[in-house]
């Protein structure tokens, strides 16, 4: 080896260069740091206003999150989010395949269908299946037309009591909402899986149900599990027009008597954060499954992006502890 004026280097030379590490300095990035304060100050503020402020009452809080008046009401919203959103993806599924269909009167009326309910607020709608008695009146009967034979009669309020009001509301309203979500999953399946199913001889109807919705189901389930959760929040306006006890009607009448109006609100506030967050669990995992077919590979579920969180930490570390400067004991072996 030659120095840069071509003579030899020593061997003292070459050794001393070969014991030498190039140190990589990293990039600096002032404004994540920035950033990073800025968030870490709002949290702690955050958690010492709440930790301080004497009208959260946080004894109220945990004297009454697990009250029974209380569970009947997050039982009763979560009974009524199941029913209306059976009604309300049995009938999308319905209205998506009628929009589709070739006949002009089908497809006319599900896109009108959908038209009025997507077109009329949510609350309007439970307003009028709250006060249907005043359409009906305080009694309803089924006769045979022409005859005056009175077949069924009964009072409007049994017929439609509270519960079926508001799954009325809300099924109906949702089935508009997820024709259009099945439609779009529908529509997102290559049109050579049917003419291929039509080769075989399938039906239209078996085509749909063995091969479209099956493959529709991987962009169907995202914007489902989205109405799910909004379904759920939805539920606290049927207290306010129909009268059903769910959660926040029930909190809505103990603080009319109590006053304590901020720690109520505050405990409905923890069950809805509470079981969105099952919802949201539990939707990731439907998601997952129906991406089997479609994904080489799986998205890691929440524990595996822990464990591969802590193990990128880790590597960084060793990586770091790697890459620094060698010390004298090991520089002179």
């Amino acid at each position: 080896m030659t120095t840069d004026s071509g003579a030899p280097r020593s061997g003292e030379q070459q050794e001393s260069l070969a014991g030498t590490q190039i140190k990589a300095i990293p990039a600096r990035h002032p404004g994540r740091w920035v950033a990073t304060i800025f968030v870490l100050y709002l949290v702690v503020a955050l958690i010492h206003a709440a930790a301080t402020n004497p009208n959260l009452d946080w004894g109220e809080v945990t004297r009454n999150l697990f009250d029974g008046f209380v569970l009947k009401g997050v039982l009763n919203t979560l009974w009524l989010t199941f029913l209306s959103m059976v009604v309300g993806v049995v009938l999308g599924t319905i209205l998506a395949v009628m929009r589709l269909s070739p006949v002009p009167i089908v497809s006319g009326a599900a896109w009108a269908y959908i038209w009025f309910f997507r077109g009329t607020p949510v609350f309007v709608q439970l307003l009028f299946w709250g006060s249907i008695a005043a359409l009906t009146g305080p009694h309803v009967a089924v006769q045979i037309p022409l005859s005056g034979v009175v077949l069924f009669q009964t009072t409007t309020t049994n017929l439609v009591p509270p519960l079926v009001a508001a799954v009325l509301g809300l099924g109906l309203n949702e089935g508009a909402y997820m024709a259009e979500i099945v439609r779009a999953g529908i529509l997102s399946v290559g049109e050579g899986q049917s003419e291929a199913a039509a080769s075989l001889g399938m039906t239209r109807l078996k085509t749909m149900r063995l091969i479209i919705l099956p493959q529709a189901m991987r962009v169907i389930v995202p914007p489902t599990g989205n109405e799910t959760i909004g379904m759920l929040k939805t539920t606290s306006l049927v207290g306010a027009t129909i009268a059903y006890p769910e959660l926040t009607y029930v909190v809505t009448q103990v603080y009319a008597v109590n006053f304590l109006i901020i720690p109520w609100l505050l405990i409905a506030s923890i069950w809805y954060l509470a079981m969105t967050s099952v919802l949201t669990f539990g939707q990731y995992y439907i998601e997952r499954y129906y991406a089997r077919g479609a994904a080489r590979t799986l998205p890691p579920t929440p524990l595996q992006r822990l464990r591969a969180l802590f193990g990128r930490t880790l590597t960084t570390i060793h990586a770091r502890e790697a890459t620094q400067p060698l010390g004298p004991i090991s520089k002179a072996r």
